[in-house]
């Protein structure tokens, strides 16, 4: 009989890792902090770490950061900074987000910073405080221009005397965020800024001490000096990805996330044949055809294939590209490697370098016709994701890249 303890499942070990998976190089990770920091110098780098920290995993680069010495992280949700607790992260945590009311007390109980947007939220957060017995911290949402959150611009100076006479809600700072920092023309970026100014400007008015202030994500830090103010916000730049040359240009960031896969399947495909799901693809001559064990419940994406992408996607084996044919399916993926040589278990990679050619995350936006930020943010959990320091696996998390 078979003994039933030996049949249940257990933890997989890292030799046994499915093969696809990413590579977050936590040195890479430092060093860009270090390259923010010095580019804005006094102002304070809060690095963005919401989404699973851009896919990256919130946990691993949480603990990264805080060992690198950021003093604040920023993120979406509640959710979010409760998992960074989890993860061992002690410093201040920002939610950039409003809170409901019924999450209010989950802020308190794990010490984590406010955002408010409106004077009914701040007055909701200072009465849970008060009734709770402790002094929350908050940041002001002043909205220039964004329309998605926060107080209007004009409006401002009543959101301010409001914080005013609030008992147990400290005000630590006020902040906005730019809609088209990114933009070639900064027209627009440069009159949310003044707008900012314009709001902030209450408290030298009135002799008040400023709150930190900050505006400032990765575009803007990159582009705007003037809005560095006493903090900046870098997100997507802190990964190594810049959605436009400028930014890259003004932080050269190195990439932290590479994306890897292998062969596990090989066959020659004969002239006229078709290949995957839709028949979107037919072999021009006898070509020799491998596959991927990566589809789009891993995040990438269907539109990655000739049957949607324009063109469509290479990825990277021995050193040389390599077109995606047919469309991307759910669990797998077809490559033409044409009169090349492949054997299973050969390395592939669908981000990242190898030899003298490297595939970024932009060009896998522009072949998908996504933004980089869904790139990164889309590769699933059920990727492990292998963190690296001095080259070496430093841990490995699979299927719950966010622990």
């Amino acid at each position: 009989m078979t003994d039933a303890s030996a049949m249940r499942p257990g933890p997989i070990d890292a030799s046994e890792m499915r093969p696809t998976w990413c590579d977050i190089d936590l040195d890479a990770l430092g060093r860009n902090l270090a390259t923010v920091q010095a580019f804005v110098g006094d102002a304070e780098v809060a690095p963005v770490v919401k989404a699973n920290a851009y896919g990256h995993g919130i946990g691993p680069v949480g603990r990264a950061l805080q060992a690198a010495g950021a003093a604040t992280l920023a993120v979406a949700y509640v959710e979010e900074a409760i998992a960074l607790r989890a993860a061992g992260i002690t410093i201040d945590i920002h939610v950039l987000g409003g809170a409901v009311v019924r999450q209010i007390p989950l802020f308190l109980r794990h010490d984590l910073i406010f955002t408010a947007p409106s004077i009914d939220k701040l007055h909701q957060i200072d009465e849970a405080a008060r009734a709770a017995g402790v002094t929350a911290r908050a940041h002001l949402k002043i909205d220039t221009g964004m329309e998605r959150i926060g107080v209007h611009h004009y409006n401002a100076d009543r959101l301010i005397e409001a914080s005013l006479r609030c008992q147990s809600v400290q005000i630590d700072g006020v902040f906005s965020h730019f809609a088209n920092a990114d933009a070639d023309d900064l027209t627009d970026a440069k009159l949310q800024l003044e707008r900012f100014c314009e709001a902030t400007s209450c408290y030298e008015r009135r002799s008040l001490p400023m709150p930190t202030r900050h505006m400032a994500g990765s575009a803007a830090t990159a582009r705007l000096p003037e809005a560095h103010f006493d903090r900046v916000r870098p997100g997507i730049v802190l990964y190594g990805v810049h959605p436009i040359p400028q930014i890259g240009a003004a932080l050269p960031t190195e990439p932290v996330m590479s994306w890897h896969s292998e062969v596990i399947y090989f066959k020659v495909v004969p002239e006229g044949a078709s290949v995957g799901y839709g028949s979107t693809w037919t072999a021009p001559r006898q070509t020799r055809v491998v596959t991927l064990p990566v589809g789009y419940a891993d995040g990438y994406a269907r539109s990655l294939g000739t049957g949607a992408a324009t063109p469509p996607a290479s990825v990277l084996l021995d050193g040389a590209r390599h077109q995606v044919v047919g469309n991307v399916c759910m669990d797998q993926t077809m490559i033409d490697i044409g009169d090349a040589s492949a054997y299973n278990g050969d390395l592939v990679t669908l981000i990242g370098g190898q030899g003298d050619e490297r595939i970024t995350a932009v060009d896998v936006a522009h072949w998908s016709g996504r933004s980089p930020y869904e790139v990164l943010t889309s590769v699933s959990a059920r990727v492990p994701r292998v963190y690296r320091h001095a080259g070496d696996p430093l841990t490995v998390e699979i299927a719950a890249a966010g622990r």
